[in-house]
């Protein structure tokens, strides 16, 4: 018994093209903030330059932290006040974005065959969103927040993928061993590579595959494929 089994969920769980997907939910992030001031090209800078620093955070603050100080520095402090304003686009708006994903109807069974062989599961979704973003993808593809034992979002990580502190950082906020855990993604680099660095296992899913770097040897295959080799363990 694996102490953990970690998914990735973008293109993992919830089948996308990533750039699809990105071009897509942000053009309705512009749509809904435009009333209140926010020029696409403003914003758009502003977000791109706070998920950088988020991936550049050394752990000393909370992704969040990190992304509104740069966001905030951009396009000024009193954009702090429009904070519901985004957090009321992610409650609605944002579900809008499904259309953009390709959500298989086998998300449940692959969380289900990892319950029967880990102690936890957890979803290690690259934490650049708000824990409500994750909850609505999560919902896109068949699945809750009480599906899993552990979520990383901007709230609560102070690292991301590809840093391999982001898994250390998964490790030890759960009193797990990371020799004890396995990596499910679609991103070679973010997902396995990285996850290997600190000794996991893992499995990488082919559908959506990202693949634009560094390799590791792993076991892969499709969506289907993975259910089966989880049971096979």
């Amino acid at each position: 018994m694996l102490d953990a089994i970690l998914f990735d969920l973008d293109g993992t769980l919830l089948p996308m093209d990533y750039d699809e997907f990105t071009k897509g939910y942000l053009d309705l992030l512009s749509d809904a903030v435009a009333p209140y001031g926010y020029k696409k090209d403003a914003l758009l800078g502003a977000m791109w330059k706070g998920v950088a620093a988020m991936m550049k955070n050394d752990g000393s603050e909370l992704n969040k932290d990190v992304f509104w100080r740069v966001f905030f520095g951009l396009l000024g402090e009193n954009s702090y006040n429009d904070i519901p304003i985004f957090d009321e686009f992610y409650t609605k708006g944002f579900h809008n974005a499904k259309a953009f994903t390709q959500p298989n109807g086998l998300a449940k069974e692959l969380v289900m065959a990892a319950r029967e062989k880990a102690e936890k599961v957890i979803l290690a979704t690259n934490p650049f969103f708000p824990r409500v973003a994750v909850k609505a993808r999560l919902e896109w593809c068949g699945l809750s927040e009480s599906d899993f034992d552990y979520i990383t979002e901007y709230e609560n990580s102070s690292f991301c993928k590809p840093n391999p502190k982001y898994y250390i950082e998964i490790c030890e906020k759960l009193g797990i061993s990371s020799n004890k855990c396995m990596m499910i993604g679609n991103n070679m680099q973010e997902d396995i590579v990285a996850s290997k660095a600190v000794s996991m296992s893992t499995y990488l899913i082919t559908d959506c595959l990202i693949d634009n770097g560094e390799k590791a040897e792993t076991p892969k295959g499709s969506f289907k494929e993975c259910i089966e080799f989880l049971k096979k363990q």
